[in-house]
């Protein structure tokens, strides 16, 4: 087999490159997953060595705040699941691209089933993210009517 020269090989690595930007829109939004994980691990450890200090009219509402939390935490952990999932399939995909493209071979059908799984678990886990934002108020309506701040 020949090597190609390095005028044809630009075309094919343009071509291949097209999905590098998913993956570095995956990954901020990874960072993003991961920070939330952590703070939502953070105020759990909180609230639980609160937990021996808390009077007991509170620790009802703590208890269902640390569960709103433990499923937060749940969600999030899937969510970056499906996202790491959506990376993995489209560095999948730059290799597949650029191998396609190098020897010229017809395998649309692989391409297309790539970016559709890299899609569906990116919107899998856009889904999960926002179902997380919405737990987190949830928590939060807790603790302001538990401290009747804001009357719902």
């Amino acid at each position: 087999m020949e090597l190609p020269s390095v005028a044809q090989l630009i075309p094919v690595l343009q071509t291949a490159i097209g999905p590098v930007i998913l993956i570095s829109g995956i990954g901020l939004l990874l960072l993003t997953m991961t920070n939330r994980l952590g703070r939502a691990i953070d105020r759990a450890r909180i609230l639980v060595g609160s937990l021996p200090n808390t009077a007991e009219a509170k620790e009802e509402k703590t208890v269902a705040q640390l569960q709103i939390l433990w499923g937060r935490a749940r969600m999030i952990r899937l969510a970056i699941a499906l996202a790491s999932v959506s990376a993995l399939v489209a560095a999948i995909l730059v290799i597949v691209l650029f191998c396609t493209a190098l020897w010229q071979i017809e395998s649309a059908w692989i391409i297309v089933a790539l970016f559709m799984v890299c899609m569906v678990s990116l919107i899998g886990s856009l889904v999960i993210f926002i179902r997380d934002i919405n737990q987190s108020l949830a928590a939060l309506r807790l603790e302001l009517e538990a401290e009747k701040v804001v009357d719902f």
